[in-house]
Formats: C-alpha cells, structure tokens, sequence
C-alpha cells in the first residue's frame, strides 16, 4: 500500500512539473510574439495581425493543454466544474481566434 502512496505522489509531481512547463511555454510563446508584432508594427508589416492571431492562438493552445492536464489531479466536484469552465472558455477564444486567423488570411490573399 505504501507502494501506491509514493507512486501517487510521483505522478502528482510529474503531473504538476508537466503542467508548470506548459504554462510557462504558453506564457514565453505570448510574449514572444507580442514582441514581434511591437516589432511589425513599427516596420509596417501587413501581416502583423495575422502573426499576432497565429501567435495567441498557439498559446492558449499550450495554455489549454497545461489546464487539460491539470485535471488529472484534482481531488473535488468543485475544482472539476472550475477547470471545466476555463477549459470551455479558452476553447472557445481559440475557436474565434481561428476563425479571425481565416479571415485575416482571406482579406491578405
């Protein structure tokens, strides 16, 4: 029994370490291309919005795994119903940042 004790608590901090790692790339990966549409701004760059979209959407793609992840350990209904809400709503922003993404790419071409 003990066994499954320390293998619990292994997978709780591969889980949380998994989950670390995906909110941080999401976050580096905003950053990043916040930085690089400043930059297109300033150059003038047409396709500034459609890397800004394509750059958002990619992070809250990472964003959104790190929350899917997340769900492997929570222990309450509570915390469940929580991460199901925010799992729906950064679905949803990455549907309609797709959706502008496509409109983008129709309006350049």
């Amino acid at each position: 029994m003990e066994l499954l004790h320390h293998a619990e608590q292994i997978f709780q901090v591969v889980v949380q370490w998994g989950v670390f790692v995906l909110e941080c790339t999401g976050v580096t990966t905003l950053l990043f291309t916040t930085m690089k549409s400043i930059w297109g701004c300033v150059h003038r760059d047409p396709k500034v919005r459609l890397t800004l979209a394509k750059g958002i959407a990619l992070a809250l793609e990472f964003k959104l795994g790190g929350e899917v992840l997340r769900t492997v350990i929570v222990r309450e209904w509570s915390e469940l119903a929580i991460l199901g809400a925010i799992i729906l709503l950064r679905g949803a922003l990455t549907l309609l940042i797709h959706w502008e993404i496509k409109t983008e790419e129709a309006n350049l071409e």
